[in-house]
């Protein structure tokens, strides 16, 4: 059995309660993550073709204001 199928079988046995906290706490885990590499991207410039795109996007006009 892998170490997943593992945490698998003991999360199986959680109350709901205990289950969507676990939910919760693996949601905000995941959101930090998500942040981690979008920073860590900004930084390296992996994101810089993107920015560069979008303002050209602006510069012809095929952008709307945000609500």
């Amino acid at each position: 059995m892998s170490r997943v199928e593992r945490i698998e079988a003991e999360i199986a046995k959680l109350k709901p309660a205990e289950a969507r906290r676990l939910a919760k706490w693996l949601e905000k885990y995941f959101e930090d993550e998500w942040d981690k590499q979008i920073e860590e991207d900004a930084k390296a410039g992996r994101l810089d073709s993107l920015i560069e795109e979008a303002i050209e996007d602006h510069r012809q006009g095929k952008t709307r204001a945000w609500p």
